[in-house]
């Protein structure tokens, strides 16, 4: 199967990588908040934190939300969820095995890309 056409069962692959990948990423989110609020001694550490976490919204609602909405709720092309689990793959946020169910074709793109 092409990169193009996604199946029904490789769809739904993709929503539950693509939703690791969110748990993961948010999850150390959470464990670097933690670190940096036990060095919190003045307003101006107070203020770092919150450019931080603004920061790091914008990307994840940017590479999730946005994407979920595009690719994940609707019957849209999935092609461009290649390049998006390509990116999740190098960034460690998506493992190899959570693609498991995706044709080899797709895999192997993937996989290539995530190495660029």
């Amino acid at each position: 199967m092409s990169e193009n056409t996604w199946s029904a069962i490789e769809k739904t692959v993709a929503q539950e990588a693509f939703k690791k990948a969110y748990e993961r990423e948010t999850n150390d989110l959470i464990d670097q908040l933690s670190e940096k609020i036990k060095g919190v001694d003045n307003i101006d550490a107070v203020w770092e934190i919150h450019d931080y976490l603004s920061a790091k919204r914008h990307q994840i609602d940017g590479r999730y939300y946005l994407t979920m909405q595009k690719y994940l709720g609707q019957e849209n092309d999935y092609s461009a969820l290649v390049f998006l689990f390509a990116d999740l793959l190098k960034e460690k946020w998506l493992l190899r095995e959570d693609l498991s169910g995706l044709s080899p074709d797709k895999i192997s793109k993937i996989s290539a890309l995530s190495y660029l």
